[in-house]
């Protein structure tokens, strides 16, 4: 598991994490699996890059999404954080996020911010703007922040509303599999442990894409394509073990 890749790991590794809403799996650590993890990784002198892609998509409440990170800076990490505002802000085709590393010092990140700009001079120079500026004109105001928190919580429950009526419709349509795994996921993807087969027969008979891994998009799913989508997911799947060709 992962305490044994942290502990197993020569010392010095880098790590990437994911902060919430874990994709592809749909299954974040507990916050004392963090605990734990924040502790072997501090044992083995380890550096941390965070990936948060999905803050407000995990619970509902993009400062709770927030918890491990802030456990990780508690505890004494030096961490990079790289998060992206694409899905959380509908802002996918503008490319926007933000590199923070955290420093034990001002001095520490003096050099840091010099580094960083060595790298990025040759690289893009300087960034797209429009998207960015977008995020800080919601994030910089008291009443639109208010309401993008708001937002945000709807979106994460109509998310979690796919899930249930998605496997509902399974289970209605007399399917002999246990699918109790996609209400129990959390954020944008489920994980539905469908063999690669399974996703390709999906795709090819009924149109329905997904990745070979058996990960599908459940912000892509509504009320008007879940019986479509359930449907076609019993129809590959009710022949064959969940995992397993045909």
């Amino acid at each position: 598991g992962l305490l044994d890749d942290v502990t197993g790991a020569p010392a010095g590794s880098i790590f990437v994490l994911h902060a919430c809403a874990h994709n592809p799996t749909g299954v974040d650590p507990s916050d004392e699996q963090w605990k734990q993890i924040s502790a072997a990784l501090l044992r083995g002198k380890h550096h941390v890059l965070v990936d948060m892609a999905y803050q407000g998509f995990a619970s509902g409440d993009a400062q709770a999404d927030n918890a491990a990170l802030r456990l990780l800076v508690d505890d004494g990490h030096s961490l990079l954080l790289a998060q992206s505002f694409a899905k959380n802000f509908g802002l996918y085709g503008e490319r926007v996020g933000s590199l923070s590393v955290v420093c034990a010092d001002v001095e520490e990140a003096a050099r840091v911010t010099s580094q960083l700009k060595l790298l990025i001079r040759p690289m893009y120079s300087s960034p797209p703007i429009h998207g960015a500026l977008l995020v800080t004109e919601v994030l910089g105001d008291e009443a639109l922040s208010a309401k993008y928190y708001a937002e945000c919580a709807s979106m994460a429950e109509r998310i979690r509303n796919m899930r249930r009526l998605l496997r509902a419709q399974l289970e209605a349509a007399g399917s002999p599999h246990e699918w109790t795994h996609v209400t129990q996921q959390i954020g944008m993807f489920a994980f539905t442990g469908m063999s690669a087969d399974a996703t390709r027969q999906l795709t090819a008979d009924h149109a329905v894409f997904l990745t070979a891994d058996g990960r599908i998009s459940m912000a892509g799913i509504n009320e008007q394509n879940v019986d479509y989508v359930a449907s076609a997911i019993h129809a590959v799947t009710k022949g064959r073990e969940l995992g397993a060709a045909q």
